[in-house]
């Protein structure tokens, strides 16, 4: 039969079914091919009724991959920062749109901890004038769930953002019953206690949620870089300007004579701390190719 995997914990994947939900190992052929499931994951299982344990004997083609988080056929990805403790970063917001546009997933902001601080439209501003969508949250009362709850309907969505930001409580407002754990931010540390240890779905409103393990800054060593050729092009407002650059095929866009791109951040079209963000990518991976990402 087949389903999608919704969790994977210590060699285990879990398949939701037409039948109901079914433990199941990975066939050995898949790591000899060196494939590993993923959570979100469409596959075909053997169910063995006891007699032996539940496989998983075909994984079909993913529309999409994330490594952080590692999670298959997402439609959207909710970016969740918050104003303070942790304190927002632009860097990280950015670095996850720009793997989201990547991917072909809709990337959304959402920016929680809003009774916290009046800066909301300092970033909101940024963002809502690149193209995204940016939500404003208030997890001890709920504002913007409802929003956010509506935009989740009948997709496959995950959450993700460092450790602290209110994932967990933002997706108990929205449905109570998963009853996720949360943890207080260390005031000592600036960081929250890592209360989701991995990924799951969870099956609501047609479609599927995601909540995540949180991550500090220093994880990103491990996410999936972008090519310094692609990278212009996961920056959506770039895209406009690109074409116009007086040398289009080998423009870095980060201070170039006759670059459009710099010449609209010069002129308050392109929001500078986007455009200090992709000069930050860029460095990571200007001298990096194709092969050595493999």
């Amino acid at each position: 039969m087949t389903g999608k995997i919704i969790k994977g914990i210590g060699g285990f994947y879990y398949v939701d079914t037409d039948d109901g939900v079914y433990e199941c190992k990975a066939r050995g052929s898949f790591r000899k091919q060196g494939i590993t499931p993923l959570v979100g994951d469409n596959v075909e299982i053997t169910v063995n009724n006891g007699d032996h344990e539940n496989t998983v004997d075909r994984i079909f083609e993913r529309k999409n991959s994330l490594v952080r988080p590692p999670l298959a056929n997402l439609d959207r990805l909710f970016i969740v920062s918050s104003l303070v403790e942790p304190k927002i970063n632009t860097l990280i917001i950015d670095k996850l749109i720009a793997i989201a546009e990547y991917k072909e997933i809709e990337p959304i902001i959402v920016i929680t901890k809003t009774d916290l601080s009046s800066d909301f439209s300092l970033y909101a501003d940024v963002y809502s004038k690149a193209g995204f969508k940016v939500i404003s949250c208030n997890n001890s009362d709920g504002t913007g769930s409802g929003e956010i709850k509506e935009l989740m309907s009948g997709s496959i969505c995950a959450f993700t953002g460092n450790t602290g930001v209110g994932k967990s409580s933002l997706l108990n407002n929205i449905y109570p019953e998963l009853k996720l754990a949360t943890g207080e931010t260390s005031k000592k540390l600036g960081r929250g206690r890592h209360t989701t240890r991995h990924c799951e779905l969870f099956k609501t409103d047609g479609g599927y949620i995601a909540d995540t393990p949180g991550f500090s800054s220093l994880d990103f060593e491990r996410c999936e870089k972008i090519l310094k050729d692609d990278l212009p092009y996961c920056f959506r407002e770039f895209l406009p300007y690109i074409e116009s650059c007086k040398f289009q095929t080998n423009c870095s866009h980060i201070n170039d004579k006759g670059c459009a791109v710099c010449e609209a951040v010069n002129n308050g079209e392109i929001g500078k701390s986007r455009h200090e963000s992709y000069i930050a990518m860029y460095n990571e991976v200007k001298d990096i190719k194709e092969w050595q990402k493999k």
